[in-house]
Formats: structure tokens, C-alpha cells, sequence
């Protein structure tokens, strides 16, 4: 079986101060388009194999509050803002 490769393209964190937000887990959750992130039980998960799938749109960012989410285009070393 292939194995299957993650953040190609795109790498997405979350800072560990919103980590264990419930409020922003269900946010994050709700505006993301392509089910990068998750709630897992009141925490914020980036699911792994959904984040090359980012189209760039930055409703995490603007969700989130300034500088805790972090969008990377690892295809040119730069990061949305």
C-alpha cells in the first residue's frame, strides 16, 4: 500500500495558548472550507492529511486571534498573515 504524504505544500499550526479553547476549536472548525481543523472534545486538532487541501482564504486566521494560527506555503518558504 503507498503511503500517503501530509503538508506538501501547506503547514498549519495553532500556537499551544488556543489549544484547549473550546470556543475557538468550534470556530475553526465551522469557517475552515476544507476540514483542516477539528474539535476534538473542546481542543483544536489540524488534521494532517487535509492541510494541502488549503486554498489560502485566511478564515482561520481572522477567527483566531492575531498570530496563533499559522498558514505555511512550505513551496515557497512564506506564511499568510
Amino acid at each position: 500500500m503507498a503511503e500517503q504524504l501530509n503538508k506538501v505544500f501547506i503547514d498549519v499550526d495553532v500556537d499551544d495558548s488556543i489549544r484547549n479553547d473550546a470556543a475557538l476549536a468550534a470556530k475553526l472548525e465551522e469557517v475552515c472550507p476544507v476540514d483542516i481543523f477539528k474539535d476534538a472534545d473542546g481542543s483544536v486538532e489540524v488534521v494532517a492529511e487535509n492541510c494541502d487541501e488549503c486554498v489560502l482564504c485566511k478564515l482561520c486566521i481572522e477567527a483566531a486571534p492575531a498570530g496563533t494560527v499559522h498558514v505555511k506555503k512550505l513551496y515557497d518558504g512564506t506564511e499568510l498573515s
